[in-house]
């Protein structure tokens, strides 16, 4: 069945133009800033202090590979290079390095890629005042005041940026910030892309489902299932089908965006009241038995949080840890730290005294860590060392 068309705004509204701004493989292109040699290279950012390259005698520089990286680090970003190979961010970088082991491992800079961030954001509001923060390397834009003008000054900001921090960008300009969003990635990197509101059907609905933001990989897997696979399958399902394996909220809002529907207004101010990343297992855990699995789940989930954190130019005082069991009973614990951090070590240790005043009687289900209490990243940071028993014996 083909779905009918429907505009992304009403049509009495007065026409959006709204551009969302990505940076390209952000933190891995401001390393090439550093590092020119490395351009056109596989490169993962996510290292240590261990993978710092080595200034040579003859002034050449000695690069750390992925074929010698042992831990259980997460990738942070990757070059497009690189993401040839199949690697991208959350990854582990073990995993990484099987899939492209000669491909070069530098350590996060956070402090420089908070510093460009910094400038292209400058750059862009010297033009285009109406911004929305989404992270340090992406922004929503409205552009409705230029009207008709909207794609020239679109294309003026890209140029803003690169002039700024020497770094291209990716914008989408459409209707509203759903469909923003999804345009930008479609000609990346160093490119602009421009939807007109009666080009979705052509344009859009031809896309993967997953291309739309907030549809994740469970979601996909679901509506692979149902025979859903392009956005236009998706406007075109049968509602009362979706409701069965969705509820009413998630298929009013699948409903909406398949249709390119997205009334949210550019908010230039938005506080972050948390951070938190969880996972659900494949099987339920059994404390004992899959301690192993149990302590590289924390610690990925403590390095994806204060990632997280790093990413937002944000620090956090008080840890908390969640617990889905087998029989869907949740438990909450949190502490408070006496300084701020964004530290993955600090985060780690906090959450494993959490865990130690959980009973465990039953299996794990989910666990999941959060981090609240937002502050300034300049606030004092914990460097206790990490204990070794990365799961508490319980």
């Amino acid at each position: 069945m083909t779905p009918s068309a429907t505009p992304p705004t009403t049509p009495t509204a007065p026409r959006r133009h709204i551009a969302h701004l990505d940076m390209d493989a952000f933190f891995a292109s401001v390393e090439l800033l550093k590092y020119p040699e490395l351009r056109g290279e596989a490169v993962v950012i996510g290292g240590g202090r261990l993978q710092q390259p080595e200034l040579q005698p003859d002034g050449t520089r000695k690069f750390a590979r992925m074929r010698d990286y042992v831990g259980r680090g997460v990738v942070t970003t990757s070059t497009y290079a690189a993401r040839a190979f199949g690697v991208f961010s959350a990854m582990g970088i073990m995993k990484a390095a099987k899939l492209a082991p000669d491909s070069i491992l530098l350590p996060a800079n956070f402090d420089a890629y908070r510093e460009y961030s910094g400038r292209f954001k400058q750059a862009v509001a010297a033009i285009a005042p109406i911004i929305q923060n989404v992270g340090i390397d992406e922004i929503y834009i409205d552009l409705s005041e230029y009207g008709d003008a909207a794609p020239a000054v679109a294309a003026q900001l890209r140029a803003a940026v690169f002039e700024a921090t020497g770094l291209t960008c990716s914008v989408g300009l459409a209707p509203n910030k759903l469909l923003a969003k999804i345009c930008s990635d479609l000609e990346k990197p160093n490119g602009l892309t421009i939807l007109q509101p009666d080009e979705v059907a052509t344009r859009v609905w031809p896309l993967p489902a997953k291309k739309i933001n907030g549809i994740g990989p469970k979601a996909t897997a679901k509506l692979e299932a149902m025979g859903i696979h392009t956005i236009g399958d998706l406007a075109a399902a049968d509602v009362g089908l979706l409701r069965s394996q969705f509820g009413d909220l998630y298929t009013s809002w699948l409903h909406q965006v398949a249709h390119g529907i997205d009334d949210r207004p550019v908010q230039t101010s938005r506080e972050i009241k948390s951070v938190s990343r969880e996972t659900t297992f494949e099987r339920d855990l059994q404390v004992v038995r899959d301690r192993a699995i149990l302590s590289e789940k924390l610690e990925s989930l403590c390095t994806r949080v204060a990632a997280d954190l790093e990413k937002h130019g944000i620090a956090g005082r008080t840890v908390g840890i969640k617990l889905r069991f087998e029989d869907f009973s949740t438990v909450t614990r949190d502490i408070t730290l006496p300084g701020a951090t964004a530290d993955a070590a600090a985060i780690l240790r906090a959450s494993r005294d959490c865990l130690k005043r959980v009973p465990f009687e039953k299996r794990i289900r989910l666990l999941g860590v959060r981090m609240s209490t937002l502050c300034d990243p300049h606030a004092s940071v914990l460097q206790q060392p990490v204990q070794a028993e990365l799961f508490p014996a319980l």
